[in-house]
């Protein structure tokens, strides 16, 4: 009995030592990888935040520190993080040297608990099923007509008189911009990706809950990608306490939503929709976790993605009244033979409106929704400017810096100046590695010709009718952390309905 006790005792003994020896191997190995005692001025400044006694955020830092960098990289050692403005490095990272750029185990463990295994957090055959199906459903014509009969109906029969409603002299004109786009969206969305209006879910949270959950989580998994010592979110969640369990929660609050759209799309069928749900469903019809995952992937793209540019579109054009009006007087010319009940321009009159097209890629550029996107790097390698990149090292390029940049741009990259994409009155897009708003390469957005009409319907339609004054218009945007661009406490505005002689 006493030599089981003493056997007994001696094991456990044995591998407490061997645990504490393997998290002290790890944590030095972390430490060597992380390198948190760099002493240099980029590092000291992220660790100490004392860049943000001259910055607002940290995009914005970033933005200096690339146009400082004669080669438009800088390497934040304290993340292992290598960052990039250079339009030949993001071309080499998305085209010429693909397969050693994956979104990789890093980035997809930060991200897996509330994307999973949707198409913005895998690599290889679950990307390209992904991506091939919903570029099967969002390249046909069919889709784009349907798509444009929702959204014309979203502005007709719920935007413009929410706004109507608001600009009523005898209310207090103001609303809070960001949310109305955010809301707008996520109606879109539901009813183009999985064939449900929002009205139909029977939830049992109000719908309020929902979006804010979703921006909890959202935040809280940028500060995962953030942060010098991942071990320590790590320990949190197996833990479950602090900001991980904060994380868990919003994200159990999202899954009953993604779990009801799925129920309510089986109920009205799969077969015959048309929707990007039906098609994967048709295809995974057995395994619902797969299903959550890409609800909840179309639900980030399409509600937050949309919404910020709109948002970002709308305090521009704030600050800029001849934007306003050249964008009235083309959607006055294009429309003048418009039937007068239709409040939303044609498609085909859309495509037809370069100045407004113009506006658009001007706003996206200053004020991309995705302001940086990482990649994990397979092999060790050396980037087109010279700046060598080990195994395993983050590597992110930066849109939202690269849209501050006079070497890409010229020396008025800070103006908000839609000429700049004009020839001849004729819209000319750039380069997407000199402009990778939608990525590029094989990862190029499937959606953004839908997101560019989807944006394009919203501003033509309100711009004519309503003079938007942004509250507080003389700040910059201060945006809250996140996978997509948030400006912080909204986007307050005065809303004013112009007459039909203005």
């Amino acid at each position: 009995m006493e030599a089981a006790v003493w056997l007994l005792s001696y094991v456990s003994s044995f591998f407490f030592v061997f645990a504490a020896t393997f998290v002290t191997f790890s944590g030095l190995l972390l430490l060597v990888r992380w390198r948190p005692w760099c002493n240099c001025p980029v590092c000291r400044a992220y660790l100490s935040s004392s860049w943000t006694a001259e910055f607002d955020n940290l995009c914005d830092w970033y933005a200096h520190l690339l146009r400082q960098s004669p080669t438009g990289t800088v390497q934040v050692h304290v993340l292992g993080n290598t960052i990039t403005a250079n339009p030949d490095n993001v071309e080499y990272m998305l085209k010429t040297n693909f397969d050693n750029f994956p979104k990789g185990k890093p980035f997809s463990t930060i991200l897996g608990d509330l994307l999973g295994r949707g198409i913005f957090n895998v690599d290889g055959e679950a990307w390209r099923f992904q991506r091939k199906m919903a570029s099967l459903v969002l390249g046909s014509g069919s889709l784009h007509s349907y798509a444009f009969r929702v959204i014309s109906g979203e502005v007709h029969h719920r935007l413009l008189p929410l706004l109507a409603f608001v600009s009523d002299p005898l209310a207090d004109n103001t609303m809070e911009l960001q949310d109305v786009f955010r809301r707008f969206a996520f109606d879109s969305v539901c009813k183009i990706s999985f064939g449900l209006d929002p009205g139909c879910l029977e939830l049992s949270l109000p719908m309020s809950e929902f979006a804010m959950a979703f921006d909890r989580a959202s935040t809280l998994l940028a500060r995962r990608a953030a942060t010098t010592a991942p071990l320590v979110w790590k320990l949190k969640r197996f833990l479950n306490v602090g900001s991980e369990r904060g994380l868990r929660r919003s994200i159990r609050i999202v899954n009953v939503l993604a779990d009801e759209v799925i129920r309510q799309r089986r109920i009205l069928g799969s077969v015959s929709g048309h929707d990007l749900l039906s098609r994967f469903m048709s295809s995974v019809v057995e395994d619902d976790r797969y299903l959550r995952d890409i609800v909840i992937s179309f639900l980030l793209a399409g509600r937050d993605t949309v919404a910020s540019a709109l948002t970002s579109v709308f305090f521009l054009l704030s600050r800029h009244p001849k934007v306003v009006a050249a964008i009235r007087d083309e959607v006055a010319a294009v429309t003048k033979e418009k039937d007068e009940n239709d409040e939303v321009p044609s498609y085909e009159q859309l495509k037809d409106m370069h100045y407004v097209t113009a506006v658009l890629h001007e706003s996206l550029r200053l004020y991309p929704p995705v302001q940086f996107d990482s990649k994990f790097c397979l092999e060790d390698d050396v980037l087109p400017d010279g700046t060598m990149v080990t195994k395993n090292a983050r590597v992110t390029y930066h849109p939202y810096a690269m849209g501050r940049m006079e070497r890409i741009w010229g020396s008025d990259c800070f103006d908000f100046k839609p000429e700049r994409w004009l020839r001849d009155g004729l819209f000319i897009p750039e380069g997407l590695f000199k402009y990778p708003v939608f990525q590029a390469g094989l990862r190029v957005c499937v959606g953004k010709e839908m997101a560019l009409m989807e944006m394009k319907a919203v501003i033509v339609s309100v711009v004519p009718r309503f003079d938007i004054e942004v509250i507080n218009g003389g700040r910059s945007p201060h945006f809250t952390p996140g996978l997509t661009a948030t400006i912080t406490g909204g986007l307050s505005v005065r809303v004013h309905r112009r007459s039909a002689c203005e």
